[in-house]
């Protein structure tokens, strides 16, 4: 990158070299934690609540939204392999639009994890309960137990949590391909009539639900720095868990609405019923052990990816400086996962307490997660190489998110609320640093460049 000084550059690249020599996240693991991320509780809930809004049509949600992810796991995939960073889509927009809209969308990531933690782990408790009884309570607790466990996981360190994630998903891709086999032999066209019961708008509907099922591209661009050689890796890694998430999701959802028909927009663990159809009532605690291990590896690679954001916002100025322990490549933060953490246990006590339903938190955290997409893909047409594919790609992505926008409409306001607490912080940590004497603000984090871009 010219405007740099090639001095800083140079020491930058030859430290970054040295790191990824050292890193211990190889493809097959870069591989699981993105589709774990991607591919998770949104498959065990998701194909009945999106039939109850749109009936069999909601398939078309399905294939639309895996067409999206094409271009834009491309983008991010992209931008990873040439910016190799923990922080991600925020060092990104930081580098096109600034550090005041860096902070933005880093928050946007950072507090929707929080947000989006309690109705993934309870869509795996809700699985538990069905099989063994208890109701809420039984929900809540497997809840408490996921969180618990990723955490200890992560804290680990990202290469004992990276070699979790490759058996956990490799198992569940087995497993979910096996059901869909099983499944087969039941499957009617008949249940795909009526296919539009609630009208073809009702397909916007269901698309903007779907979106909690397709979070996840953005991950990758923190793990970037992680692989020995980001400028091959991160593309294998994309077009890997683009492939594998996109097939089961359809084959999943297609299998569903075809076996359960109308039943399935009112089932509240339709992976166990799909299998139930074929094996009989006992099925249900295989389903729940696989409920239960999805949301594993989707907590376990959320909050992987997001200690790494946390830290690096830290090290940014965008967060407080405390948090920015472990943000160099390779290293633990063990901080920055505490907190996130801590806020997830906190909404899942309130969300306990007050009984708010799934469906309510999943779109808060989508309005989050679709504004990031939107200022991800405008930062990732100014900084590709125009005219390049991946920058032709970057521009379909960004057309496509702008347009699922308007699908989530209102549930967007609550992210605009965490950019303005953003840009407050930086304001009031602005004029704190201003009035600070040279050598303290010398000491804290300060933001630095994006860094060189590696040959792709």
């Amino acid at each position: 990158m010219g405007h740099y000084v090639a001095t800083l550059a140079d020491m930058h690249s030859r430290s970054t070299r040295t790191a990824h020599r050292s890193a211990g996240l190889t493809v097959p693991q870069g591989a699981a934690l993105t589709t774990g991320a991607v591919l998770g509780t949104g498959v065990i809930t998701l194909p009945a609540v999106a039939a109850q809004i749109a009936g069999p049509a909601s398939i078309l949600a399905w294939v639309g939204l895996v067409a999206l992810s094409v271009p834009l796991a491309g983008t991010f995939g992209a931008l990873g392999a040439r910016f190799p960073d923990g922080g991600g889509v925020s060092t990104y927009v930081r580098a096109a639009f600034g550090h005041r809209a860096g902070a933005v969308v880093g928050w946007w990531f950072f507090f929707a994890v929080p947000v989006g933690a309690p109705p993934a782990a309870m869509m795996a408790g809700g699985y538990v309960a069905d099989a063994v009884g208890g109701g809420r309570g039984t929900t809540v607790t497997v809840a408490v137990v996921l969180l618990a466990t990723v955490t200890a996981t992560n804290a680990r360190g990202l290469r004992i949590s990276g070699r979790v994630q490759l058996c956990l998903t490799a198992t569940l891709a087995v497993l979910l391909a096996a059901t869909v086999v099983a499944a087969l032999p039941e499957a009617r066209l008949a249940s795909l009539r009526p296919f539009a019961p609630h009208g073809w708008t009702a397909v916007a509907g269901s698309a903007a639900v779907l979106v909690w099922a397709f979070a996840g591209w953005e991950a990758v661009a923190s793990l970037a720095g992680e692989y020995r050689d980001p400028a091959r890796a991160v593309p294998r890694v994309t077009a890997v868990a683009v492939t594998v998430v996109g097939t089961l999701y359809v084959a999943l959802a297609a299998v569903t609405l075809l076996v359960l028909g109308p039943a399935a927009g009112s089932s509240t663990a339709p992976l166990s019923d799909l299998l139930a159809v074929s094996f009989g009532g006992p099925i249900r605690a295989v389903t729940a052990l696989v409920a239960v291990l999805l949301t594993l590896g989707t907590m376990n690679a959320y909050l992987a990816g997001v200690s790494r954001l946390g830290a690096a916002l830290a090290r940014d100025g965008a967060l407080p400086a405390y948090l920015a322990s472990g943000h160099e490549l390779g290293g633990v933060p063990r901080r920055s996962l505490a907190l996130v953490s801590v806020l997830s246990g906190v909404s899942l006590a309130a969300a306990a307490a007050t009984g708010v339903g799934l469906g309510p938190l999943m779109l808060l955290a989508s309005g989050c997660f679709t504004l990031v997409y939107v200022v991800g893909t405008a930062a990732a047409v100014r900084l590709l190489p125009r005219h390049s594919w991946a920058w032709r790609g970057a521009v379909v992505a960004l057309a496509s998110v702008l347009v699922l926008l308007v699908f989530i409409g209102l549930h967007a306001l609550w992210a605009v609320g965490v950019g303005a607490a953003a840009l407050a912080y930086q304001g009031w940590r602005g004029r704190r640093d201003a009035r600070e004497p040279a050598p303290a603000r010398s000491a804290r984090a300060v933001p630095v460049p994006l860094p060189p871009e590696q040959p792709v």
